[in-house]
């Protein structure tokens, strides 16, 4: 919306009534803070939060009969992800207002204040984690809690510290489909585990294809990853190669646990294969098109996956 210039001009008024300008200016200044506010808690990252814990759901009692629990497990865990997003962005938002990527988020650009920004989100954590508690079990909840705190507290400043931030900020990333075994199995083990690993690794090429194609970006807001010393790309690609590498047999656990039939191992195989070859390709030509490709491919790997271990899920 171009703020410099209202679409409504005066000329448009009648004599007859009251002006409908009023009213519609402030049903239309509503809708934009709440778009902001929507922004503020990156929807995208919570749906796919959201997916990757009704994965979980499943993969521990593939069943329709616990639809109710996982109604609730699905409105806490999404409050939860929506308020950990927020206090991320409200203590990013130096980070967030010296990035071309980010500068027109909510709180860098203005439109909420960071005060505004810190209550919303916390609200949202806290009743994200107590509904859990009381709809799901204390275990879920404690997960919740553990993925928002290690997430704000120790990821979010580690990124100006060190790259080691890449490691620790996938830990909350992947704890969301170990609570979503646990709200439906009671329970963490060896399964929910290998589910975990599968979404922590994952991560690790994902976010580094991501850091090297912003790169710039990055070195402009001072933070500590890979590819803001690395400007040819092989070193990144490297430790993504690495990454990929292990998640190949981790991504074919599944099936070895007797969670998933074949026809998940021979799709995982295929996938992550394709996850290891897009990688490593960057690494001998680190062009931006091989590390879009990478970026890609790592968009696709996921929501691939989990669909093939959902669907050949072993009754």
């Amino acid at each position: 919306m171009n703020r410099g210039h209202h679409p409504w001009s005066p000329s448009l008024r009648t004599d007859s009534g009251p002006p409908a300008t009023a009213c519609t200016t402030s049903d239309l200044a509503k809708r934009v803070r709440l778009s902001d506010v929507v922004q503020l808690t990156k929807p995208r990252i919570v749906l796919m939060v959201i997916v990757t814990v009704a994965a979980g759901f499943w993969m521990a009692v593939p069943s329709t009969h616990a639809v109710a629990r996982l109604f609730n497990l699905l409105l806490g865990t999404a409050l939860v992800a929506a308020g950990t997003n927020g206090l991320n962005q409200v203590a990013e938002r130096a980070i967030d207002g010296l990035m071309r990527r980010t500068r027109n988020r909510p709180v860098p650009s203005g439109r909420i204040s960071a005060s505004q920004a810190r209550a919303a989100a916390w609200l949202m954590g806290i009743a994200g984690v107590g509904y859990l508690a009381l709809s799901v079990s204390l275990l879920v909840a404690a997960l919740a809690a553990v993925t928002l705190v290690s997430y704000v507290f120790l990821y979010t400043p580690l990124k100006r510290r060190s790259s080691a931030s890449t490691l620790v900020g996938a830990i909350p990333g992947a704890l969301p489909i170990a609570g979503g075994w646990a709200a439906a199995a009671g329970n963490l083990t060896l399964e929910a585990w290998v589910l975990f690993w599968i979404l922590f690794l994952w991560q690790l090429p994902h976010f580094l294809a991501l850091g090297w194609l912003y790169r710039e970006d990055y070195a402009r807001a001072d933070l500590k990853v890979v590819s803001t010393t690395d400007p040819d790309g092989r070193l990144t690609f490297g430790y993504a190669s690495l990454y990929a590498a292990a998640l190949l047999p981790v991504s074919l656990m599944p099936t070895l646990l007797g969670i998933t039939g074949h026809v998940y191992f021979v799709g995982a195989l295929i996938l992550s294969l394709g996850f290891l070859v897009a990688n490593v390709s960057a690494v001998f030509r680190s062009t931006a098109l091989n590390a879009r490709r990478a970026f890609r491919m790592s968009l696709a790997y996921l929501p691939a996956l989990l669909t093939l271990m959902v669907v050949n899920r072993v009754f």
